[in-house]
């Protein structure tokens, strides 16, 4: 390495499932539980469902795939992966602005991702003191408010939540990313699993209703808005653009075929999605309330459900480990990148180097906690440090980073070797070249333009 810096050890996934089900674990998040059933609320339903579905397949498949074939055959951190590998093809080195974005962008976004873990690492502990009993609507909204307005409650709660993931990062690839996922993901299965169970026993009627809802075809609910959405959405889930599974990527032998486990990852993905819509629209049909209610409805709405339903005290408890857990694997991720960079980078050994990424990331989001309460008067452009930062990730870097990967991918690096690696027929391949040089590049585009919109 140059600068006197040293060049670790690189760490290697120790099987295949456990590289799966860290990249699943990353996959699976708050965008799976949290915001997937709200925008198929707010958006008709089914149509979202269809549309999501296919942009998974045919936009988020592919460009999971280039993350994970580049951070294989750079075996580094995202940047000095891009630099490398472009000037192995004989491309410039400034491809590596590709993964600047991208370790910046996970960086970013787990500042303010901690925050909502934070919340709902809170939520099991509300639920289980039977803080929702007999609450309505403007009763949860104003649980909901006074967590907010509570700067020590936010702060505690994303200390805690924060503390958690650096904790796990710290013990390294084997011990740490792979174990815990391997013990959380299959956790995950079945906590998921038995609310869905409870959801059919208990709701009658309206998981029929719930069901119809997520996947009945209505066409004429699809507009413009709604598949774009789904586009991006498809692109947040699975944690695309933000370095980290070129990170995830770096630690992969040769072995591992990259196609079917990235499929095998988006049906998992999906399927979470999925079973997260048939565990909370049956209890919100069944109480009567509303499934469009945007980003309040499993802090605000659900609580409704499970103060006035026969064993909600519980439910609510097992629900919000649930979604406490699924954050905690995303969040892990999220930190890698960077935790990487500096291990490689400095002579900053594992645990001092996720010592230092969590500390600053911790501060940043301080000041996005601050951004409910005592900062909420600071605006940028119109939107506090917490949506700021939000917009300028989601709707901004995730993007071009997945962009300038499938472009790279697409059209700089050596087809033939990647139909190789890859493993492709030459009429398969063929349909790969047409979806990443034209496709993708346009739906990407599309999203960025609808960033701005």
């Amino acid at each position: 390495m140059s600068g006197g810096t040293k060049k670790n050890s690189h760490s290697q996934w120790s099987s295949r499932m456990g590289f799966m089900l860290a990249a699943a674990g990353s996959a699976v998040g708050l965008g799976n539980i949290w915001k997937f059933p709200y925008m198929a609320g707010q958006m008709g339903g089914s149509a979202f469902v269809l549309t999501y579905l296919i942009c998974m397949f045919v936009i988020g498949l592919p460009i999971l795939v280039a993350e994970w074939l580049i951070g294989r055959r750079g075996q580094k951190n995202p940047i000095h992966t891009m630099e490398d590998v472009a000037a192995d093809e004989g491309q410039s080195k400034s491809w590596r602005w590709v993964g600047i974005i991208g370790v910046l962008g996970s960086f970013l976004i787990l500042s303010f991702y901690s925050v909502i873990g934070g919340w709902a690492a809170d939520y099991i502990f509300l639920a289980g003191t039977g803080t929702f009993k007999g609450l309505n609507g403007e009763g949860t909204g104003q649980v909901f408010q006074q967590f907010l307005g509570s700067v020590s409650h936010l702060l505690t709660w994303h200390t805690v939540f924060m503390f958690a993931t650096a904790l796990i990062v710290a013990m390294g690839v084997g011990a740490g990313l792979e174990r815990s996922c391997k013990v959380m993901m299959p956790g995950l299965g079945l906590l998921l699993i038995g609310l869905v169970v409870y959801a059919a026993v208990v709701s009658g009627p309206s998981f029929g209703k719930a069901f119809a809802f997520l996947f009945t075809p209505n066409w004429s609910a699809i507009t413009g808005k709604a598949v774009l959405a789904a586009l991006g959405h498809a692109f947040f889930s699975l944690s695309l653009g933000m370095g980290i599974m070129m990170a995830y990527g770096s630690y992969l032998g040769k072995d591992v075929n990259l196609i079917s486990t990235a499929r095998t990852v988006v049906i998992l993905d999906v399927i979470v999605a999925m079973l997260s819509g048939m565990a909370i629209f049956p209890l919100v049909f069944a109480n009567g309330l509303q499934p469009g209610e945007g980003p309040g409805l499993i802090f605000v709405t659900l609580p409704i459900a499970f103060g006035n339903m026969a064993g909600g005290t519980i439910i609510g408890v097992v629900f919000f480990i649930f979604l406490t857990f699924a954050a905690l694997t995303s969040s892990i991720s999220l930190l890698e990148p960077t935790v990487e960079l500096l291990e490689e980078k400095t002579h900053l050994g594992r645990k001092s180097a996720t010592l230092v990424s969590s500390l600053f990331i911790w501060a940043l989001g301080i000041a996005c906690l601050l951004s409910f309460n005592e900062w909420q008067d600071i605006k940028i452009f119109g939107k506090n440090i917490f949506d700021s930062l939000d917009y300028l990730t989601s709707k901004l870097m995730l993007p071009l980073t997945g962009l300038g990967t499938i472009v790279f991918a697409g059209w700089m690096m050596n087809q033939e070797r990647i139909r190789q690696e890859l493993n492709l027929g030459t009429a398969v391949f063929a349909c790969w070249k047409v979806l990443c040089r034209y496709v993708i590049p346009i739906a990407v585009i599309a999203i960025l333009i609808y960033g701005f919109m």
